[in-house]
């Protein structure tokens, strides 16, 4: 696969830590263990240790992701303590979700499996399955349980296009075809300040930027910091700001990478006059219903590092993918329109290099979420090390999962299981 040109579906950055570029952030070619990503022992991720957070073991390089014992740890309310955050404050009273528990099987291969088979086998901390606001099946792995807060990952970029089209739907983004330099006065001239949003949500800049090669041209200046002062002296709007190099023209082909998102989150602050976390807490969060306070990891300034760091407890993640399976409306209120989240699953001829078949064989891609399936019936947000949200539009069935890993071929067995679930009778 060229990487360059098709992302992983797992959003991996195993080449970070594989290359000679991970020692710049801590990393080495030999954390991958051998099954890790199969085994659930009782000792196994941190287990033996208290499932522990932070940058490592003392005396050990710092890592924010190659420590798989610190990953359970951090990627449920660790990184908080690691990095500077915006909270979002929930609402008073939250959107009531029902539970209706039910058994919920699929077919693998040759032989029929139960959804605890799937937990068994992979490593996975959190799994809900939910349809119409009632809750079939909710599980927690790994010390896990329902009031911590769990990473996003990437899917934090599905967050900020619903605030994208949120921004579109209140006149704060005028169009589509504007470009980022029109909002923010710091990218005038810039290569990111030229490129029309469109591009920018279909991860078709034409910018020279390749996602497991450039980590330590982004990542660091931006949020992590260099050894041994992590955090200090990062800014998101610098690394966007001071980015020239150009592949090719915007629109030609997607290029998955952090830039694209970055570059939006400069536009809404600008436009909304606030952070992002403002923005998303009176426009998404509070009229969404959300049961807890969600946070967003920021620079050394306060910036939303908005391709991650978005953090939310699992029942809330699934109001969010209520949100779109329910185009955007929740509890009588249209939250964003349902003209944004039908754009977000179809393709029109500016989108055509991200439709499915051509951004991938097996995926498509459009305004920062996945398309598992060719006609947008599937709409997906994808982070790393197994993070998904997956919607079915048609029968508004929604399937979270948290997880400290993708390797493995767990992914095809969560469609099953999600096919599965969809044909469930109500």
């Amino acid at each position: 696969m060229n990487k360059r040109a098709h992302s992983p579906i797992g959003e991996s950055r195993r080449g970070l830590l594989r290359t000679g570029l991970g020692l710049a952030l801590g990393g080495g070619a030999g954390w991958l263990r051998p099954g890790t990503a199969f085994a659930q022992a009782a000792g196994d991720w941190g287990a033996a240790q208290g499932w522990p957070a932070g940058w490592g073991p003392p005396g050990q390089p710092t890592r924010w992701e190659g420590w798989p014992d610190y990953r359970v740890g951090n990627y449920s309310g660790g990184f908080e303590g690691m990095f500077r955050h915006h909270r979002i404050a929930a609402p008073d009273q939250a959107f009531a979700l029902q539970e209706t528990p039910r058994a919920l099987g699929y077919r693998w291969g040759l032989s029929r499996r139960k959804l605890q088979d799937y937990l068994d086998r992979w490593p996975v901390t959190g799994l809900l399955v939910a349809r119409q606001g009632r809750i079939w099946a909710e599980h927690y792995r790994f010390g896990r349980d329902g009031g911590m807060r769990l990473t996003s990952w990437s899917m934090a970029k599905s967050v900020t296009s619903l605030l994208v089209g949120i921004a579109l739907d209140q006149g704060l983004i005028r169009s589509l075809d504007d470009l980022p330099q029109d909002y923010v006065p710091e990218l005038q001239g810039t290569l990111h300040g030229q490129i029309p949003m469109r591009h920018l949500l279909n991860m078709s800049s034409g910018a020279d930027v390749v996602h497991e090669r450039d980590p330590v041209r982004i990542d660091v200046p931006a949020i992590l910091g260099w050894p041994p002062s992590r955090t200090v002296g990062t800014d998101v709007h610098r690394v966007v700001r001071t980015w020239n190099g150009r592949l090719e023209a915007p629109g030609v082909r997607f290029n998955y990478n952090e830039l694209c998102p970055l570059t939006l989150g400069m536009v809404l602050r600008a436009a909304s006059g606030g952070s992002l976390a403002q923005f998303a807490q009176t426009q998404l969060w509070q009229p969404l219903g959300a049961e807890s306070d969600a946070t967003w990891l920021t620079d050394a300034l306060g910036r939303e590092y908005n391709c991650v760091g978005f953090a939310a407890r699992l029942r809330d993640w699934a109001r969010l993918g209520q949100l779109v399976a329910q185009q955007g409306e929740m509890q009588g209120r249209q939250i964003v329109s349902r003209a944004w989240l039908a754009d977000c699953a179809r393709h029109g001829p500016q989108d055509q290099q991200v439709r499915h078949g051509v951004m991938r064989a097996d995926m498509g891609y459009k305004n920062f979420f996945w398309h598992p399936r060719p006609d947008g019936a599937w709409l997906m947000m994808n982070g790393h090390h197994g993070q998904r949200v997956l919607v079915d539009r048609a029968s508004q069935t929604v399937l979270v999962q948290t997880a400290v890993s993708h390797e493995g071929p767990w992914q095809r067995e969560l469609f099953a299981l999600f096919e599965a679930a969809i044909q469930a009778s109500d």
